[in-house]
């Protein structure tokens, strides 16, 4: 078999990326869900939560665990902050993605990520599908799903590249 082609699946947040990835992930094409990746790997790589212990000490942790919320309330308040993050969590999702793909034998799969572009994951997809939505949309989706207020929202959204 060739080559597995690498589809990059990326928007802003709110703007329906998940429903486009289950669309395909229904018609049996493989999806890395980077952003869930990036999640999970604050509970299993003992090595980054002592390098983030090391940058922002205890305030990011309650009762000796990782709070994410004030992780996210800290790195969202602060661009430089956030990409201090970035750069010691994408490095590993980019990892564990090429060990997916290791894994998959297919034509083609799917690496969906709302930061695919300022991540560098786009260098090595062969094309790359961009979901879109109005802003006013994209906030009330996240407002409902997640429980922000629309300034936590809107602020999230202006700290990610436009479209």
């Amino acid at each position: 078999m060739s080559r597995t082609k690498i589809i990059g699946l990326t928007g802003g947040i709110g703007s329906g990326k998940t429903t486009v990835a289950r669309v395909f992930e229904s018609l049996g094409v493989p999806v890395f869900d980077a952003d869930s990746v990036a999640k999970s790997i604050y509970d299993e790589d003992p090595e980054l939560i002592q390098q983030m212990q090391t940058i922002w000490g205890e305030a990011i942790f309650s009762n000796h665990s990782l709070d994410k919320t004030k992780l996210a309330q800290l790195v969202f308040s602060d661009e430089n902050e956030l990409a201090r993050l970035n750069a010691l969590v994408h490095p590993r999702v980019k990892q564990k993605f090429h060990l997916w793909l290791q894994q998959q034998d297919t034509r083609y799969v799917i690496r969906e990520a709302a930061i695919l572009i300022e991540s560098g994951s786009h260098e090595d997809c062969d094309e790359i599908i961009l979901v879109s939505a109005p802003e006013e949309l994209r906030t009330l989706r996240v407002i409902k799903r997640s429980g922000l207020s629309e300034p936590e929202v809107k602020s999230r959204i202006k700290k990610t590249m436009d479209r």
